[in-house]
């Protein structure tokens, strides 16, 4: 007895000890996070940016991040939003007097690139320079980098420009090893989200959508370097097919850069831009830092507002967090956003390949609602297709980038038959009682007969009509009209353009430009929706759920996005209105 109670006081005072600790180590978080000094600029500064870390549409708003992320840089991910008005403020910031984009792999969507690349391109308009240097130019750097003056690399640098390439992956063989059957119901023959389960290859028609998308995408990129560099898209496909970037001592010959030079000689090129003496340093200031900095120039106060609701990930049914739209949760934030008065018109930004078609209906009545009431403008990141059209057909003008993927009108529904596995492989065996002839009909260890294929086939084909509605009310067309170029189909934004799926192009700045012309404001505040979590339950998330995804993607690298993309299998229910999810464009 003396023993156990001995231990049971020492199991108890360990227990709080290590929760003393665990406050300390908040405390300590939350002084490092919220006593930080208030960042100032310089006079004659340089705004740097890097861009190595992924780019989300919003800030996190998690103070937190930094602290706890599992690999250095990680918790350092930027939110588009504050991006953009960064570059903005720093065009009109007396003390900075240009930019200076350190460059790698930039781990950033295409569309996004895009925006800021854009905003980069505005900045220059205030007369100030933008230089660019890496030691490794993918082609989605190097796209950033052509906003630039000049660009320079070190001499063993990295430069690829090759053009693009779409990989697609297939499980079909695989599970037919497990005994694993996916059945499929599906209407539109575009509507290829099913297949890496169906086929060991792409369809005719998933071929050409993917051609066709991919093809806008890089004509736009290869059109802008083309502007940018002075170099004619002919002589750019030219290089690109005969590798020309990898051969260092060409890319100041051809004009893909501006010279190679080592990074001490950069800065000492930018300290003669900025007439600074050799022997001094440089005054900097990060962009991530940069975006804590006060305003110097006092905003007009005024009661009207333009919210702004981010909705990012796939559509999923109930109230789910950041990282997926969760059908309660933007449903609820687009309604407080119509019932406030003070609200005069509302931006949707939506980042999603789409998902449950229920969720997505969900969300699309209340943006309907909303479009009723208020003006309503959508601002398409770098996909909104699928479901994620869907929620913003009612929207009173849609904007997308040119190379925004989108459209893909279709849905298809996919019920996984276990019966091999378990009985082949496994030795397991299963015998059901029912009352009725179709109870059984959702189990996963027997296979569809074909009545119930085509009952799930009439509810299918019903789901579709009802998108083609949807659609069809918001975009003013004819069912017919929308019906010759959905069946599922993936559009570039430069397609959507043309066939009226869009009706404009521009990113989230111009969204908002244009919903304030359309509200007649001239002053307005910006209100982001949802609203985030607390930042102790932003870190107590982080600790558990974020990074044990953290560890997962550090611990699998390339792979993880198989294990996302089968994750998110995992989370399908019912049917779906969702794009191919196992594209991977290079």
């Amino acid at each position: 007895m003396k023993h156990f109670l001995s231990s049971l006081l020492a199991t108890i005072v360990g227990i709080l000890i290590v929760t003393l600790v665990m406050i300390l180590i908040f405390a300590g978080i939350v002084v490092a996070s919220t006593s930080k000094e208030v960042p100032s600029v310089k006079e004659n500064s340089l705004l740097v940016a890097k861009f190595s870390t992924p780019v989300s549409d919003r800030s996190d708003g998690n103070p937190f991040s930094q602290f706890i992320s599992l690999t250095p840089g990680l918790g350092e991910i930027m939110g588009l939003d504050q991006i953009l008005k960064s570059i903005r403020q720093a065009g009109k910031d007396d003390n900075i007097k240009g930019i200076f984009l350190n460059l790698g792999i930039v781990p950033v969507e295409i569309a996004t690139i895009d925006e800021i690349r854009d905003a980069l391109l505005e900045f220059k308009k205030s007369g100030k320079f933008i230089y660019a240097y890496g030691n490794m130019y993918t082609q989605g750097s190097y796209y950033l980098a052509t906003a630039a003056d000049s660009i320079f690399m070190t001499y063993e640098g990295i430069f690829l420009f090759n053009g693009l390439s779409a990989e697609a992956t297939f499980y079909k063989k695989a599970m037919e090893k497990l005994g694993i059957e996916m059945q499929v119901i599906r209407h539109g023959s575009f509507k290829s989200a099913n297949e890496p389960f169906t086929r060991e290859n792409l369809s005719e028609e998933n071929r050409i959508q993917i051609e066709a998308y991919m093809g806008s995408i890089w004509e736009k990129m290869v059109t802008e370097i083309s502007k940018s560099r002075n170099i004619s898209p002919e002589k750019l496909n030219q290089y690109a097919d005969e590798l020309v970037s990898l051969d260092n001592n060409l890319l100041v010959e051809t004009g893909l850069i501006d010279g190679l030079i080592y990074y001490d000689e950069m800065l000492n090129l930018m300290k003669e831009k900025m007439h600074v003496e050799e022997a001094k340093d440089l005054e900097s200031i990060t962009i991530k830092r940069y975006q804590d900095v006060p305003l110097k120039e006092k905003q007009a106060f005024s009661r009207d507002k333009i919210a702004v609701i981010y909705a990012m990930g796939t559509v999923v049914d109930g109230d789910v967090g950041e990282g997926y739209i969760g059908s309660e949760r933007i449903a609820k934030a687009i309604r407080k956003a119509r019932r406030d008065k003070s609200v005069k018109a509302i931006v949707f930004r939506v980042n999603s390949g789409g998902g449950s078609m229920t969720a997505s209906d969900v969300i699309y009545r209340e943006t309907r609602l909303a479009a009723e009431e208020k003006p309503f403008v959508a601002s398409m990141g770098n996909v909104a297709a699928s479901g994620g059209y869907y929620i913003v057909a009612p929207a009173d003008t849609i904007l997308a980038s040119p190379i925004t993927i989108t459209g893909s009108i279709g849905v298809f529904a996919s019920i996984p038959n276990f019966q091999g596995l378990m009985n082949d492989k496994l030795g397991i065996t299963t015998d059901v009682v029912k009352t009725n002839r179709h109870s059984d009909m959702l189990s996963i260890t027997s296979p569809l007969d074909e009545e119930e294929k085509a009952i799930l086939q009439k509810y299918v084909d019903e789901a579709y009509e009802k998108f083609l509605q949807v659609v069809a009310e918001g975009r003013n067309k004819s069912r017919d009209e929308i019906d010759a170029i959905a069946g599922g189909r993936v559009w570039s934004g430069e397609d959507a353009l043309e066939i009226g799926l869009i009706d404009m192009f521009g990113g989230l700045e111009k969204s908002i430009e244009v919903a304030a012309e359309m509200a007649g404001l001239e002053t307005y505040r910006i209100q982001s929706l949802p609203v985030l979590e607390d930042p102790f339950t932003m870190i107590m998330k982080s600790l558990t759920g974020d990074t044990k995804m953290r560890m997962i993607r550090n611990e699998l690298g390339d792979g993880y996005r198989y294990y996302q993309q089968l994750k998110e299998v995992s989370m399908m229910q019912g049917v779906q209105a969702i794009m191919p999810f196992s594209l991977e464009i290079h």
